[in-house]
């Protein structure tokens, strides 16, 4: 059952890994890609912008020489602008653009910030091609801001006949647009994490739909490697039975009754029928009839009251459990007298379906823990022994003592744990149906059984056992010294 579980949860965890670090090589050459198809955006239109400006310098100097002023009283109106533009949700409300003009020689003739005039721009790379007809662009950290940003500078020539008189040079803080290139990384990431979760789901469905089938392939060859004979009719049994167990699963799946969501669900599930057989027996009640039938009527008020306290009881018990951290009074609690006692008790049950009820010979062991506790866990599993065992069957009970601790065994006789719920059994809720009768427990007893065991420092497991049936074991630490307790 261990190797079985690991393969496919191994295959699981494969398939996961291996589409995460793909996602996660994309992801990061994606993210790694945004910013500079930004900035060849941002170029491109300070490309145009910087001719444009060029081009408008240039009808305004017809005799040669460079005149930039009329630039200025341009630029002074539009940074006093004020306005609100709406951009894939993101608001723009003032004009950031910056202008510098420079003669041949490559000093400042007009700043739009008026903060540069007169200085020596020839040796910035963007001015300095530009004054040689190249194209020329660069990108320098902002001098005139606070902020640790940087700007983006494009250059264009400013010719009059033919000849280079100037350069005006176009620039934009690159923070202008770097909101964008967050939301965009943004968005991938979460395009990124929408893939993975999706896949998640999809590896689920396929191991639900797909591995489930071979797990039941695998189960059936383990059952007939185990087996000492080769006998066709009980082989062809055991196949009907793993295929029926498979089709019902199936079916409840399709049903949407696999899995209870929660406490609230379960309750809501459980206590509508005996609800429902309430209020019709008190429908009926209150009509004239004879006192047969008034009594067979509230006989069935009384037995579907005990059902749901039964069902309440339970989840109460379970609740409490799981609420403590420990034990608060322990006492050595020796494991023989209390084994034997069970053994006693269980034979009424079992007599009725001709079951035999057997304690298997060896040495007794004892525990620290709680009595009570220790013998509610080990009815619940003496009690799902029985209930899985088939007419005339043999539920057995042993005791196996080890260096540090002792093993609690209840083996039934019956079909066995199908391989789809050998990772659920001590889920709540989750049950499967009896053989004899078909019907399904609340599910809580085995969830009840792994607390009490992690409250002992001890746990509990359920396993096909060799040969056919199931064996549930509680192992429990060993108390070296009882009496010295």
């Amino acid at each position: 059952m261990v190797a079985a579980v690991s393969k496919r949860t191994r295959i699981f965890i494969g398939i996961l890994l291996a589409y995460a670090f793909g996602v996660g090589v994309l992801m990061y050459r994606l993210l790694g890609d945004i910013d500079p198809r930004y900035r060849e955006s941002a170029e491109e239109s300070l490309v145009e912008t910087a001719h444009l400006m060029a081009a408008t310098i240039e009808s305004a100097s017809p005799d040669g020489a460079l005149n930039a002023e009329g630039l200025r009283p341009v630029f002074q109106s539009l940074y006093a602008r004020r306005f609100k533009a709406n951009i894939y949700g993101f608001e723009k409300t003032r004009v950031e653009l910056r202008v510098a003009v420079v003669d041949r020689a490559g000093r400042v003739v007009f700043d739009s910030q008026s903060r540069h005039e007169g200085e020596d721009f020839s040796q910035w790379r963007d001015v300095k091609r530009a004054l040689n007809g190249e194209y020329g662009a660069r990108a320098t950290p902002d001098i005139d801001s606070d902020a640790r940003t940087s700007v983006m500078y494009v250059a264009a020539p400013i010719r009059q006949r033919n000849e280079i008189i100037g350069a005006v040079s176009v620039g934009k803080p690159m923070q202008s647009f770097g909101q964008f290139v967050e939301a965009a990384r943004r968005k991938t990431l979460l395009v990124g994490a929408t893939s993975v979760v999706a896949v998640l789901l999809l590896v689920v469905i396929v191991s639900v739909w797909l591995v489930r089938p071979f797990g039941l392939i695998v189960d059936y060859v383990r059952y007939v490697r185990a087996q000492r004979s080769f006998s066709l009719p009980r082989l062809g049994r055991r196949a009907l039975g793993a295929i029926g167990a498979a089709y019902d699963e199936m079916r409840d799946a399709l049903a949407g009754r696999n899995y209870v969501a929660d406490y609230v669900q379960t309750l809501t599930h459980e206590v509508k029928s005996p609800l429902s057989a309430i209020r019709g027996a008190a429908e009926l009640l209150q009509e004239a009839m004879p006192d047969a039938d008034r009594a067979r009527f509230v006989a069935n008020i009384v037995r579907e009251t005990q059902r749901i306290q039964e069902l309440v009881d339970r989840m109460m018990e379970l609740t409490a459990l799981e609420s403590l951290h420990r034990l608060d009074q322990t006492e050595p609690v020796a494991l023989r007298p209390l084994l034997e006692e069970l053994t006693a008790s269980a034979q009424a049950s079992g007599a009725a379906r001709g079951l035999r009820i057997a304690l298997q010979s060896g040495d007794d062991a004892s525990v620290e823990g709680d009595a009570f506790l220790l013998r509610r866990a080990l009815t619940n599993l003496l009690d799902n022994a029985i209930d899985f065992s088939p007419d005339g069957g043999t539920v057995s009970l042993a005791l196996a003592k080890h260096r540090r601790s002792v093993d609690i065994t209840v083996r039934d006789s019956g079909p066995g744990i199908p391989d789809y719920a050998e990772d659920k059994v001590f889920e709540k809720f989750y049950s499967l149906a009896r053989p004899h009768s078909r019907k399904k427990s609340t599910g809580l007893g085995l969830s009840f059984v792994k607390e009490i065991a992690e409250l002992h420092q001890g746990r509990a497991s359920l396993r096909n056992a060799d040969g056919g049936g199931a064996i549930a074991t509680l192992s429990l630490p060993l108390l070296e010294n009882p009496a010295a307790s």
